[in-house]
């Protein structure tokens, strides 16, 4: 006899699914200045109780969500505690009062100077984005950020080995990859990440529209997502013997499918945790048609257009989900 048996292996306890914290993440996606139409969403999100814990955003969705992170760090420090429905609402007045007209933006190049770039291999775009990296450096403070209570994270595409990489608000160079975020491809340059020529980096959309992977594989469990593309491409009116309407239509075509697939995959992905016992509870707010805005010509009433078609899209969807919740119960 064996006065002394191996006592049994403890085995880990099993956290039933209800009782996992849930963690809730803001994904925005990109769209260039149809984010304008990502601000009303958020807003309707914002309005309905929807507290993000982490924030992720690619091309305007990174502008959006550095603005919203700042914002509630804002409130935290002055008032402790943070009113999420001013946070849109200063969120709103942000793209009200700074982004107008194209130059808010971005100007032209001369054509003298990008012809001469190009001959001497020295391309830097045919628009030159100094103004929103001006306007972000103006509302932005980093500091402020850090101590905050958010998560963040952007991302943007390494143009010289290919790869999609996030950056969150730690990261010395955060700023960069924001910029570098919001460069579309051939309109605005390659942002170097620190002053480093070895690092040169683009619109994140290139790679990943809709930054959902990343919000699912650091642990979210209740995702919102605002896209500002619809499920089609239809007969837009536009002016293709234009090179930079062009340009961006090309773009567009090619970001539509991209935002298709990251959504479908994590659609799929919700799925399978289901069927595992996991919730993952995934909501998507994105227009029903495609949206409209001549990246060239454009006013405020443009953009108050497109943040009024954002939060009736939230809305809406926002009721639907509230009526189907009995039904599931």
């Amino acid at each position: 006899m064996i006065d002394n048996p191996i006592p049994p292996v403890p085995q880990p306890a099993v956290v039933p699914p209800a009782t996992i914290p849930s963690q809730k993440a803001l994904v925005l996606g990109g769209g260039s200045l149809k984010g304008a139409f990502q601000v009303g969403a958020v807003v309707a999100l914002f309005e309905s109780g929807f507290v993000p814990e982490q924030l992720y955003g690619i091309s305007v969705g990174s502008l959006n969500a550095t603005f919203i992170a700042h914002e509630a760090a804002r409130q935290q420090a002055e008032a402790g505690q943070i009113d999420w429905v001013k946070v849109g609402k200063q969120l709103i007045e942000f793209w009200i009062r700074n982004i107008t007209k194209p130059d808010d933006v971005a100007v032209i190049r001369s054509r003298f100077r990008m012809g001469f770039n190009t001959i001497m291999s020295r391309f830097d775009g045919l628009l030159d984005n100094s103004p929103i990296q001006n306007l972000i450096r103006n509302n932005v403070d980093l500091e402020a950020i850090k101590n905050g209570p958010l998560k963040l994270k952007v991302g943007a595409v390494d143009i010289i080995e290919g790869d999609m990489c996030y950056a969150d608000v730690h990261d010395p160079n955060f700023l960069d990859y924001v910029f570098a975020s919001s460069s579309l491809p051939f309109l605005m340059p390659a942002v170097q990440i620190g002053g480093d020529h070895r690092r040169a980096f683009l619109d994140g959309g290139l790679r990943e529209v809709a930054p959902l992977r990343v919000a699912i594989e650091d642990g979210a469990t209740d995702i919102a997502c605002v896209a500002c593309h619809a499920r089609k491409i239809y007969n837009e009116k536009f002016n293709y013997r234009n090179l930079l309407n062009l340009m961006d239509r090309v773009k567009d075509i090619t970001v539509n499918q991209l935002v298709n697939n990251d959504i479908a995959w994590a659609e799929r992905f919700a799925e399978r945790e289901k069927l595992h016992g996991r919730n993952l509870n995934l909501t998507v707010v994105r227009p029903t048609e495609p949206l409209f805005l001549n990246l060239m010509k454009f006013n405020s009433d443009d953009i108050g257009r497109l943040i009024v078609m954002g939060y009736q899209a939230g809305t809406d969807l926002l009721k639907t989900k509230r009526k189907e919740v009995p039904k599931s119960a």
